[in-house]
């Protein structure tokens, strides 16, 4: 329930285009794009569900009404999980913080001070959406990573459903790495910058 209301609040903020967390100074890192044309090919299909729903005739027009408000619900939860994306960008702070989202469902704080290497490097891990093996994060989006940032310490990664782990490398989709990269390096630790390592196609 706490998720779905920050779906919707999500709606609001990606309506009045007015991203969470981004403050002044501080440098949005989009990742929404890499998902688009799925999450719109997913949208469209229940959307058309829900208009043949619509009207149809009903043989038990209780039944016919919740489902096609369950089906109303779905689509507005589609299109929220969408706008969680685009309105909860990854953010580069003015301070040298990090903060690696996807949507409503994973926020890592990763403190000032702590990046001490940056890469674009292009991967595609299996499994999982938020993946967390090894001290390694893989957050992809559309079934990839564009950005591999490595940490001093290990930060807390909340898990969609509770579950804590540990992670001292961020993999990561943006839909510019390199434009990323470059606002991470410019806060990469002292004496780490000889690590920050080659982009990677």
């Amino acid at each position: 329930m706490a998720h779905e209301v920050r779906v919707v609040a999500s709606l609001v903020q990606w309506a009045a285009r007015r991203p969470h967390g981004v403050g002044s100074g501080d440098r949005a890192v989009p990742y929404a794009g890499g998902q688009a044309a799925l999450v719109y090919g997913l949208l469209f299909a229940a959307v058309v569900e829900t208009a043949v729903l619509a009207v149809l005739p009903a043989e038990w027009p209780v039944v016919h009404a919740a489902v096609l408000v369950l089906d109303v619900w779905g689509v507005a939860l589609v299109l929220g999980f969408h706008a969680a994306c685009a309105a909860r960008p990854h953010v580069v702070g003015a301070d040298g913080s990090l903060r690696v989202r996807y949507g409503a469902l994973v926020d890592v704080a990763v403190p000032a001070g702590s990046v001490t290497a940056v890469r674009v490097e292009h991967r595609f891990p299996p499994g999982r959406t938020v993946e967390v093996s090894g001290g390694v994060l893989d957050l992809a989006v559309g079934g990839r990573t564009t950005v591999t940032v490595e940490l001093g310490a290990p930060v807390e990664v909340v898990r969609p459903l509770g579950g804590r782990e540990r992670a001292r490398v961020l993999r990561l989709y943006a839909d510019d790495p390199r434009a990323a990269g470059a606002a991470l390096r410019g806060h990469v630790v002292d004496g780490a910058a000889g690590r920050a390592g080659p982009e990677r196609g």
